[in-house]
């Protein structure tokens, strides 16, 4: 129990942060102790030793498998430490905007964790419970990632745009042709107003990492322990993505590569690179199974309660199935959506995750025909009437939403990875550990 719900955390934050952007670690529960020592003061606030311990202790739960992986202790604690800064940063900024999380979305974020895992909110408390946090800090965890989310959100949505001719650009280019790539990859970072010195240093870092990689080093191992990267605890993973996506010095290199090889250090304005090609995948066709139905909803108001909506959806099946009457008349009648009420409740042909995941869980259940029984989405009851299933060729639309993405993440991950550099940079930071520095990374043997 206590290793799924640590999946789920991890899970979570990879839903909420995207590929290559800095992945900011769950914020571990704050337990008193005698003399807790202040081991980093982030502007008004702290970070205290106990966070910092079990921040740490969350980290090596993952790696038990394998904790070869690991770096060593005062490494781990300043990659962690590191990380636990830079979520403090993003909350303060978030809350210094104006940006708010509600109860209702923490509340929708555990029901899906539990929903996922199979587990009833009193198991949950049990499964919280046995690593030693309570319901109210693993709430407030949530809060912080959400509260994230939408500070990142905000940020892209101000200075993130992607035209239509970018897009075709992007269609025409060989790299995106080629298909996606599966990499990981190692950074040494150049500081902000690097001088030569600066730089030397840091190639001189890459080089020695590289030759550690040479002599058999595995190459997630070496990511972990070295890379300055903010997903260095990830191994480094970057996920499948475009070549476009790359910048084009870059993308010549791996792509004349074969699956397992790594680059040598290659450089950005960000610093020095070592990337590994893991797999390749042709951009193959893209049939796409759609589904027709038809609903009924029901929204609780100030004059319906839950329970009330509920029984009304259930006596409208009623009518229905008995013949009584129609599904579309009942629907334009009864039916709260607005959008699809005029249309006798017609959803019109869509993919299976089209309506949501309570929708696809119910079109997939039933045959052409059926109707469901009542079921709760979007704080609203629902009956559905599946009309057909129809296999589809969307292979133009995906290649086109595919460059959309690989544009828009190419430069969302430049955009906010700036402003987290400028962000550490401004904020006033005191670290009072032994040692630590703002690396946050070994260095290479």
């Amino acid at each position: 129990m206590k290793q799924i719900i640590l999946s789920s955390l991890l899970a979570l934050t990879a839903i909420l942060l995207a590929p290559g952007i800095a992945q900011a670690q769950l914020l571990p529960q704050y337990q008193t102790r005698e003399l807790d020592r202040i081991v980093a003061v982030v502007e008004d606030q702290v970070v205290l030793e106990s966070e910092l311990d079990q921040a740490v202790n969350t980290v090596k739960q993952q790696f038990q498998a394998d904790p070869s992986k690991l770096p060593p202790e005062a490494t781990l604690r300043k990659q962690v430490l590191d990380r636990l800064i830079l979520q403090k940063l993003q909350v303060q900024r978030a809350h210094d905007m104006g940006i708010r999380v509600t109860q209702d979305e923490v509340n929708n974020a555990i029901a899906g964790i539990a929903q996922q895992n199979g587990l009833s909110p009193d198991q949950m408390r049990e499964a919280l419970a046995q690593q030693g946090m309570s319901m109210g800090a693993f709430q407030q965890q949530l809060a912080d990632q959400i509260l994230v989310q939408k500070l990142r959100q905000q940020v892209l949505q101000q200075k993130v745009h992607v035209t239509d001719a970018e897009i075709e650009n992007m269609l025409s280019s060989p790299g995106f042709q080629a298909g996606e790539v599966h990499l990981a990859h190692i950074t040494i970072n150049v500081p902000q107003g690097a001088d030569a010195d600066d730089i030397a240093h840091a190639q001189k870092t890459a080089e020695e990492v590289e030759q550690a990689l040479q002599s058999g080093m595995d190459f997630n191992a070496a990511a972990i322990r070295y890379s300055q990267a903010p997903d260095a605890l990830e191994g480094g993973d970057l996920g499948w993505r475009s070549l476009s996506e790359m910048p084009p010095n870059f993308a010549d290199v791996i792509g004349s590569m074969k699956a397992g090889q790594v680059t040598p250090p290659l450089r950005d304005p960000g610093g020095f690179h070592i990337i590994k090609l893991i797999a390749s995948r042709d951009a193959g066709p893209t049939v796409v199974t759609e589904y027709h139905a038809r609903h009924i909803s029901v929204k609780p108001d100030a004059l319906t309660t839950d329970a009330q909506a509920k029984a009304k959806v259930e006596n409208l099946r009623r009518e229905i199935v008995s013949g009584k009457a129609k599904f579309a008349d009942v629907a334009r009648t009864e039916s709260d959506d607005d959008t699809t009420a005029n249309q006798g409740g017609d959803m019109g042909w869509f993919p299976l995750d089209g309506w949501g995941q309570a929708v696809a869980e119910q079109v997939q259940q039933l045959k052409d025909g059926e109707i469901s029984q009542p079921f709760k989405a979007g704080g609203s009851w629902h009956i559905l009437e599946r009309l057909g299933q129809r296999e589809q060729d969307r292979t133009m639309e995906a290649r086109r939403e595919k460059a959309r993405q690989a544009i828009e993440n190419r430069k969302s991950e430049d955009v906010y990875n700036n402003f987290l550099r400028e962000l550490r940079a401004q904020a006033y930071v005191d670290i009072r550990i032994d040692g630590a520095d703002d690396s946050g990374a070994d260095k290479a043997p």
